[in-house]
């Protein structure tokens, strides 16, 4: 089976009131000299991130999905330790509730990109799941993200988890996508059809001046600079691991999927970017709350009907990787209890204490 990692980001919360708070050198400071004392730590990576109010963790590369549950569960448990230390909550939040002005980490290409794109960098403080699925090649990899593009704004709609933006309530499911969305090397790519077009694309994108570098090509998935995998980036992070691992499993599905059909020459879906770029939108406005674009007609449908429709499209690669039920069941835990941005929106009406949403998100790190 093709092995899978998981990225998160996440932000670092007050205790008392739930605001971000810019305190990621203070836990990356105990990173280190937890990382000098043990010659293996449980819980894999801490890093810095684009904003000192947030850090990034990681697992390794896995083709079990209980060793991939594990090692997010480890990593989480050890970010939240070492965040208490410092005396901050940690919070898998896509979005802050609460007004915040983000505090951009000191690293020159962080400076570099707050001046060449201003407050869309300056004001950028999202946090997503990124989901690194195993290629044996760069044209595998194409000829994955060619096939699995249409149906990448499904993972979006599961994920949603950030209806909040600067203190207010945003109307959308995940705003994060909305905000990210203004770099302008993000979104869906284009059908490249080989490894060739995919570096010529990627490579005319960074010639142009627009982008700062080869990182900022924001695809919605897109080849890892570091490992041979497709990095699907389009989701938010997600309060819950079951929910992450839920998303890690159809991403791998999907790349399954993709390469027994580029295998028997079937063509990847002649669908333009703009098509996969409106479904995107109505997945980051509404989630699962209301309907989505179908991704083989283009047309509204219900959400949980388009939700079907991918776990059909790729049953046999599930049922392969012996992962049918956990995803099933996954699924149904998920429509049970509602998406993140459901949820926060319900525990606002609750009670009006945006901060308590917050902190309620952060008591799920490790749930």
């Amino acid at each position: 089976m093709r092995t899978v990692g998981v990225e998160e980001e996440l932000l670092l919360l007050d205790p008392a009131t739930g605001a971000p708070v810019a305190r990621a050198a203070d836990v990356l400071r105990r990173v280190a000299a937890e990382d000098a004392a043990a010659r293996s730590v449980a819980g894999g990576n801490v890093e810095a991130e684009l904003q000192q109010q947030q850090v990034e963790i990681d697992t390794t590369p896995q083709s079990d999905l209980d060793a991939v549950e594990r090692e997010l569960r480890a990593a989480r448990a050890r970010v939240d330790a070492l965040g208490r230390a410092a005396g901050v909550r940690v919070a898998p939040l896509a979005t802050s509730p609460l007004a915040v002005t983000p505090e951009v980490t000191p690293k020159s290409r962080y400076a570099a990109m707050v001046e060449h794109f201003g407050l869309t960098t300056a004001e950028q403080l999202t946090c997503g799941c990124h989901v690194h699925v195993e290629v044996s090649s760069r044209e595998e990899g194409v000829a994955a993200l060619d096939r699995v593009r249409v149906w990448l704004p499904v993972l979006l709609a599961l994920s949603a988890g950030s209806p909040f933006w600067q203190g207010q309530d945003s109307g959308f499911a995940s705003y994060r996508y909305q905000a990210w969305g203004r770099f302008p090397g993000a979104g869906p790519a284009p059908v490249l059809g080989s490894a060739a077009a995919y570096d010529a694309f990627v490579g005319t994108s960074v010639a142009s001046g627009v982008l700062v570098d080869h990182a900022m090509v924001y695809l919605d998935a897109r080849l890892s600079q570091r490992y041979p995998t497709l990095e699907v980036r389009i989701a938010d992070v997600c309060p819950r691991v079951e929910d992450a691992v839920l998303i890690a499993a159809l991403c791998r599905a999907l790349v399954d999927t993709a390469i027994r059909s580029w295998t028997h020459h079937a063509p990847a879906p002649d669908v333009g970017s703009e098509l996969v770029r409106l479904a995107s939108w109505r997945a980051s406005r509404s989630g699962l709350a209301g309907d989505l674009v179908d991704p083989l007609t283009h047309r509204p449908r219900r959400a949980a009907d388009v939700v079907r429709s991918l776990l059909d499209h790729v049953h046999d690669a599930l049922a392969e990787a012996g992962d049918v039920d956990r995803v099933e069941a996954g699924w149904a835990a998920l429509r049970e209890r509602g998406t993140g941005a459901a949820r926060q929106r319900a525990w606002a009406e609750q009670d009006g204490d945006l901060g308590r949403v917050a902190l309620r998100v952060a008591d799920e790190l490790l749930v």
